[in-house]
């Protein structure tokens, strides 16, 4: 008599799924708002955590930038490509099923002038910034696939693409190598009108020269390189707060046009 096949655990299931089959759950909560739970995620490590991102912006379209950041100045630093779809104009109404979080922060971004592609020497911090073409203020919407975001490990938030919701673009301004430094750089954010966040200095990794060439070597290391107009974010200068349904959202950098959106 044939002996019966063992029942497969849950565990199991999680570690025999492969980072294709995890992004495409991920994708089917873009796209129907059913979040799936952290748990049915195959997350062995870090790799694979970027793997499942990989996978993931090959089925929702063209990179169109970067998130990059770490909690504090000595934590490990992280990245996220951004479907090219999120990235939108100041003064966009951001409405409908798919903003539910509405998780807002005021961030400062840099647009590519040029490529950087794969290759075997490290980047340097001034090949770095010889390839920014612009420094702008956008506001990062935070979104998430994930029922059990709040408990979700670390690894299971990067897998989902950091949270990342939405990318709302402000007006360029040219780089100068001052941007890459934000330990003064002056913030406020407005909610209908009223001041909600003003900062000075509270980047949370305020040397972001340093978090570009991270991504510039990080970024060549996955195969994909970063490329002549993607912008890439560098973190929250406010911290994240979160704003209701019609709410309208003003951001002041300081040197810099004021960013709107609404929701």
């Amino acid at each position: 008599m044939a002996a019966l096949p063992r029942a497969v655990t849950l565990a199991e299931a999680v570690a025999q799924a492969s980072p294709g089959e995890a992004a495409q759950a991920l994708c089917r909560a873009r796209r129907d708002g059913r979040r799936v739970m952290s748990s049915m995620l195959p997350l062995q490590d870090r790799r694979t955590a970027y793997a499942i991102q990989d996978a993931t912006l090959a089925a929702l379209g063209a990179v169109g930038g970067w998130k990059v950041g770490a909690s504090a100045p000595g934590r490990e630093l992280v990245c996220a490509p951004l479907p090219a779809e999120g990235l939108v104009p100041g003064g966009a109404s951001l409405v409908g099923s798919a903003w539910h979080l509405r998780g807002v922060e005021a961030e400062l971004a840099f647009r590519l002038g040029a490529d950087l592609p794969p290759r075997a020497t490290p980047y340097t911090r001034d090949e770095v910034a010889d390839a920014i073409a612009s420094v702008l203020p956008v506001i990062e919407v935070a979104e998430t696939r994930l029922v059990d975001w709040l408990d979700a490990s670390p690894s299971a938030l990067l897998a989902d693409l950091l949270c990342h919701g939405g990318l709302v673009l402000g007006e360029p301004a040219p780089f100068e190598r001052a941007w890459l430094d934000l330990s003064q750089l002056e913030v406020v954010m407005h909610f209908d009108g009223q001041v909600v966040a003003h900062t000075v200095g509270e980047h949370t990794h305020p040397d972001v020269g340093a978090l570009l060439v991270w991504l510039a070597n990080q970024g060549a290391a996955r195969g994909q390189g970063l490329r002549a107009g993607q912008v890439v974010t560098t973190g929250s200068c406010t911290g994240m707060l979160f704003a209701s349904q019609g709410t309208a959202v003003r951001v002041q950098v300081k040197g810099l046009a004021p960013l709107r959106a609404s929701f």
